[in-house]
């Protein structure tokens, strides 16, 4: 027997197990083999299907995240714009009360220096005063202290008074 040339009776015998083991894998491993590969076909086909939900779930998510990025720098420059107008209106509000704090410091102090200026003036009037009563005291001791100079000086007074009188009658 030669294998490249064989015989009628084992080319029969081949052809013969050949189908008997066709028909075996048909009937039994072919419909097995065919629904797991369709089994496999299904979960290629849903994780495939799963991935591109999944894929624009991640769309979404990534264009949310960016939605809230830009939410927060706005909100960030909102903040920011509230803080640097609080900040000039601080200082708005401290610059006034401190003007109003020079003018009432200015304002008691021109008081005091009024008061004190009229004290001193007082104080003046009442030294001249006391000086120029001191001067007329010493004066008119002198003078009074000749008896002819006070004779006429009452005689003055009662001129005087009598004039007074007749002036209001």
């Amino acid at each position: 027997m030669s294998l490249f040339t064989p015989d009628a009776g084992l080319l029969f015998w081949m052809v013969l197990i050949f189908g008997i083991v066709f028909f075996i894998l048909a009937k039994f491993g072919f419909p097995i083999i065919t629904d797991m590969v369709d089994k496999r076909n299904s979960r290629i086909r849903d994780s495939l299907r799963e991935a591109g939900e999944i894929e624009a779930e991640m769309a979404d998510a990534l264009k949310k995240r960016q939605e809230i990025v830009e939410q927060a720098r706005k909100e960030q420059s909102d903040i920011l714009k509230d803080a640097a107008e609080a900040k000039k209106n601080i200082i708005d509000q401290a610059r006034v009360q401190a003007e109003d704090e020079a003018r009432k410091i200015v304002e008691e102090a021109r008081t005091r220096i009024a008061v004190e200026k009229e004290m001193a003036m007082r104080d003046i009037r009442r030294q001249t005063a006391m000086l120029s009563v001191s001067i007329a005291e010493k004066l008119l001791r002198s003078k009074l202290s000749s008896e002819d100079f006070q004779l006429e000086y009452l005689e003055r007074l009662a001129d005087e008074a009598a004039g007074n009188e007749a002036d209001k009658s």
